[in-house]
């Protein structure tokens, strides 16, 4: 996986422990919640009808979707239905959870001009389409 750091790319802890690695480094890490997706916040977890569901009859648990909030669009899981009623659940899949890493450095650059304006690393022959 490539990444651009400083950008914002990866969550907090895992930028903080790969700074500084050198090329064939190898580091183990843990991230507690707070410094990898949170804690889980159970005002993300709401109830709505099927019928709020334009795909009502696909609706499986475990699903996952988007949904369009005041707040812009928002990443939910289904974490259960019963009868015509559906859970989502707004919280990270890993929100609540200690990660643990196990990274080699295989390769550090510096970031392109183009790649820089645009925020994010581009794979081999430049720009991804």
């Amino acid at each position: 996986m490539s990444f651009l750091v400083g950008h914002g790319q990866m969550i907090p802890g895992f930028e903080e422990e790969i700074m500084g690695a050198s090329v064939g480094e190898k580091r183990e890490f843990s991230l507690s919640p707070e410094r990898a997706y949170g804690e889980r916040n159970e005002d993300l977890v709401n109830t709505a009808s099927l019928d709020d569901f334009p795909d009502a009859d696909e609706i499986k648990v475990g699903m996952m979707g988007v949904a369009q909030t005041e707040y812009g669009q928002m990443p939910f899981s289904v974490t259960e239905i019963e009868g015509d009623q559906v859970t989502i659940d707004y919280n990270h899949q890993m929100a609540g959870k200690t990660l643990r890493f196990e990274v080699e450095v295989i390769e550090v650059r510096n970031a392109s001009e183009e790649e820089l304006a645009h925020g994010h690393v581009h794979g081999p022959g430049g720009h991804h389409h």
